[in-house]
């Protein structure tokens, strides 16, 4: 009975500050999610170039990825963190002006470059912030706060639609400049440095190589890009079309649909959290993986709106489950007592070469062969990417061995 308190450790205040600036930016980001599909549509091109807008952002964060770990290394994560989010301001305010589908691939991959470095410093913050024992929960707080966000934004982008496309990539820079003076404000200088454990000698950073050679790691790898596919690509891309073009729904069904994976999203989260801590990661993954691919691949044959939004709410319970585990494996690997740009970045990458790929490939087919068949393969690559972790470790185990020390 006397550990249970050391097994709950409160979380630091900074955690909850970084989550305060999660729930701007995502509800920036719900603004313009359901929108951004339909703009490019606006210049007449096909449903695939419509979703290669969604892998365009993907694939500059994928190449500005190894660059971005490099500079937390060298500058830290705060900094690194803060000019990702003026980037991407930028970069959302110019394509408001977009005035033709060349430009607005420019404009939106450019935002890739900073979304890379808010999201590679965000996640080095929390690992090395969070105590061992907590990462899940931390995670889990983050997530949510994101979600949150995700589940008003594409409503109101819904709405602000109706008096034009550009308007939500206006508010969403706006977004991104107040969750930048969050951060300024109210987390000064932290993670600045390469550690944060005083009682400890300095360690050198964790390279990719080094994590690679983990069982968990290369799972994680492996989940990662099929959640990057699944659900931060053709989710994003795909279900917006499918629900007001296909189904004939109008405009605001594209947010609706988003919004209801994320209220499904959201009310996984917070007890995958505290399970993952509790019970372990791995069985959270698998669970996570099976339901988000088994309702997205069903989800294309859905008739009517009220069965997309019933389907999109349980395929985000499935990633709900599945994402606060995934981060804190990756998070239990690099550990807080050393730096892990590299491999935060290497883990992005994954997910991000999924959420390339995803929104191109599953468009063609849903061109092609219709729907069904995109959401079909996608929910299939979800549920094979369970089979990695039939051979992965447990990491939590190491956090309970390493918890009486820290304790004395």
């Amino acid at each position: 009975m006397s550990s249970a308190p050391s097994s709950r450790p409160p979380l630091p205040r900074e955690i909850w500050v970084l989550a305060g600036a999660a729930l701007i930016i995502a509800l920036g980001y719900g603004l313009v999610a359901p929108v951004l599909p339909q703009f490019a549509r606006s210049f007449d091109v096909s449903v695939a170039a419509a979703s290669f807008v969604v892998s365009a952002f993907s694939l500059t964060r994928l190449l500005f990825a190894p660059a971005g770990g490099a500079l937390i290394t060298r500058l830290g994560e705060r900094r690194v963190y803060l000019a990702g989010l003026l980037v991407v301001a930028v970069s959302s305010m110019a394509t408001a002006f977009a005035q033709d589908y060349v430009q607005l691939l420019v404009f939106r991959g450019l935002g890739g470059i900073g979304s890379t470095m808010f999201t590679v410093s965000a996640m080095g913050l929390i690992v090395r912030l969070a105590p061992p024992t907590a990462r899940g929960r931390a995670a889990s707080l983050y997530a949510t706060a994101f979600l949150v966000g995700n589940i008003g934004g594409p409503v109101i982008g819904g709405v602000l639609a109706e008096l034009g496309l550009r308007i939500p990539f206006m508010v969403y820079a706006v977004a991104l400049v107040l969750a930048t003076g969050v951060v300024w404000r109210l987390l000064p200088e932290t993670g600045a440095g390469p550690t944060r454990t005083v009682d400890e000698p300095q360690q050198p950073p964790m390279v990719f190589a080094e994590a690679l050679r983990d069982s968990a790691f290369r799972a994680a790898l492996v989940s990662g890009f099929a959640n990057g596919w699944s659900s931060f690509g053709v989710r994003v891309a795909l279900v917006p079309l499918f629900a007001a073009a296909a189904l004939d729904a109008g405009p605001w069904s594209a947010g609706a649909a988003l919004a209801a994976f994320a209220v499904g999203n959201a009310l996984a989260l917070n007890a995958a959290g505290r399970l993952a801590d509790a019970r372990g990661r791995r069985p959270l993954i698998l669970v996570g993986l099976l339901v988000n691919g088994v309702f997205t691949a069903v989800l294309g044959l859905a008739g009517d709106i009220g069965t997309v939004l019933v389907l999109s709410a349980l395929a985000g319970a499935g990633a709900g489950l599945l994402n606060p585990a995934q981060q804190a494996t990756v998070a239990d690997v690099v550990g807080n007592e050393r730096s892990g740009g590299k491999v935060f970045a290497g883990f992005q990458m994954a997910q991000d070469t999924g959420a390339i790929l995803g929104p191109v490939l599953a468009g063609a087919l849903a061109d092609r062969f219709g729907y069904g068949a995109a959401f079909g393969v996608t929910g299939v690559i979800t549920v094979l990417a369970a089979v990695a972790w039939l051979f992965a470790r447990e990491t939590l185990h190491r956090d309970d061995a390493a918890g009486p020390e820290l304790g004395g």
